[in-house]
């Protein structure tokens, strides 16, 4: 099964979603199945993950109840307060949801220390034991933290959100490079290809702006542990559902057919349980 491991839904909150400024006007409206859907189609995708993009219950819910209503959203990440002192409480009430399959805090925008909160790393401990996943949303200068959080819970599913994020308007590689090493060797993290080109030149960029960067998480992980994502509706910022579409799928046409299976569907089908 051929799916998108990563993209969003959100009824547009000028408030809530004040991340959503004025130069990201492409993106300031709703964003429902409908609107996905014929993507998926076109580029022949049988389905997605829906990702969290504001940190709330109703965030949660809200995903979920789309999930329940349309089939090809396949599992869930959603939010969850992970230093709450009821969250194996809160876990445990989650445990009938089927279509969720993990939760992801935005940690890009606190400082790095933060990953070593210990209310945090509690909450996190208590994912495995119910069989939820977590999505690592950070910046490079993050990677170091991250990989002293990841090694804390060896047995817990991790994946990293956008390769990180590495600055590929400007070119920085050698440190983003050095923390994804660092990172990949940990086995029970992998890698979402997704978010590469609002991380670019919004107007100007080229497929080979992103080669490096593929090629270094594609030595670091391996085919086993990288999943294509469109972060969808974000990445209209600078193209299309078909231009990010066509950039994974670009670059891995020199990968065997099995190998490309799993980037694009099998690692993600296997590693959030649909």
């Amino acid at each position: 099964m051929k799916i998108d491991a990563h993209q969003h839904f959100w009824k547009y909150d000028p408030i809530r979603d004040a991340w959503i400024d004025d130069k990201m006007n492409a993106i300031q409206r709703d964003f429902m199945p409908e609107d996905l859907q014929p993507e998926l189609e076109n580029n022949g995708l049988a389905g997605c993950i829906a990702v969290q993009a504001t940190e709330s219950k109703a965030e949660t819910r809200f995903l979920l109840d789309l999930a329940e209503r349309h089939s090809w959203v396949k599992k869930v990440v959603g939010w969850i307060d992970l230093r709450s002192s009821k969250i194996e409480i809160e876990l445990e009430a989650y445990s009938p949801e089927v279509k969720l399959a993990g939760f992801r805090k935005i940690l890009q925008s606190l400082p790095p220390e933060e990953m070593e909160d210990r209310a945090l790393l509690k909450g996190i401990g208590h994912l495995e034991k119910y069989g939820y996943t977590y999505d690592i949303l950070i910046y490079p200068k993050h990677l170091e933290a991250a990989y002293h959080l990841v090694k804390k819970f060896p047995n817990q599913a991790f994946v990293l959100d956008h390769l990180a994020k590495p600055d590929i308007k400007n070119g920085e590689f050698k440190i983003w490079n050095k923390g994804i090493k660092q990172l990949a060797s940990l086995p029970n993290v992998s890698c979402k290809v997704s978010g590469m080109v609002t991380e670019a030149d919004w107007e100007n960029w080229q497929k080979e702006d992103f080669k490096p960067y593929l090629d270094a998480v594609a030595e670091s992980f391996g085919v086993e542990r990288m999943m294509y994502g469109s972060d969808w509706p974000v990445c209209l910022l600078a193209g299309s559902y078909t231009q990010v579409h066509d950039l994974a799928m670009d670059y891995f046409q020199k990968f065997s057919p099995a190998e490309q299976q799993m980037v694009f569907g099998e690692n993600a089908c296997r590693f959030y349980g649909v």
